[in-house]
């Protein structure tokens, strides 16, 4: 007896894991070889090829393709038709399956609707990538990035907020009290 639930729309193809409490919606297509956590949630639309791995509490809003060499760690929230790239010179008469790049997207980043992720580039714990961002390099862990080339426009906590430092580089978030310090353009939570 399979511990998810996969709307009657959805195909999963034989050789996926799916972890328990994971619930698959409208139309989404789960390819061999990928692996789902543990309470994920996978939208209408969706499309997760072979060997994505997926952490436990992963979100993916509506029309979202998640291509061979991405992995989410835990918590990441992928936003509404959010794109990821997986071949950095793509020609359709070109055969390129064997140079798929890595990307890597830590523990509770949240990447925003209609965001493109260029394969290769790696997105830091708990950064935020605001919507309609185009990543074209590293982003660190809790920073805040927007615009066409992205950039990075400031820090975010955990929960989601500014975080705005003081004379002695640290910052409070507004809804956890959470303390978090800057130093040498590294942001860490005080624990």
């Amino acid at each position: 007896m399979k511990e998810y639930f996969a709307h009657k729309t959805a195909v999963i193809d034989e050789g996926c894991e799916i972890g328990k409490g994971t619930k698959i919606w409208h139309f989404s297509h789960i390819m061999p070889k990928s692996k789902i956590g543990e309470n994920c949630n996978i939208g209408q639309n969706v499309v997760i090829s072979p060997e994505v791995v997926l952490g436990k509490n992963v979100k993916v809003q509506n029309n979202v393709s998640i291509y061979s060499g991405v992995i989410c760690e835990d918590d990441v929230f992928l936003g509404p038709s959010m794109v990821f790239t997986n071949v950095i010179n793509p020609r359709s008469a070109i055969i390129r399956r064997g140079e798929y790049s890595k990307t890597l997207v830590k523990k509770g980043a949240s990447i925003g609707a209609n965001a493109t992720i260029v394969c290769g580039n790696n997105i830091g714990e708990y950064a935020f990538i605001g919507a309609g961002a185009v990543v074209t390099k590293q982003v660190l862990p809790y920073a805040l990035v927007v615009g066409n080339p992205s950039k990075q426009i400031g820090w975010i906590s955990e929960y989601g907020h500014r975080l705005e430092f003081d004379k002695n580089n640290i910052a409070i978030c507004s809804e956890s009290s959470e303390k978090y310090q800057l130093k040498e353009n590294r942001v860490e939570k005080i624990t």
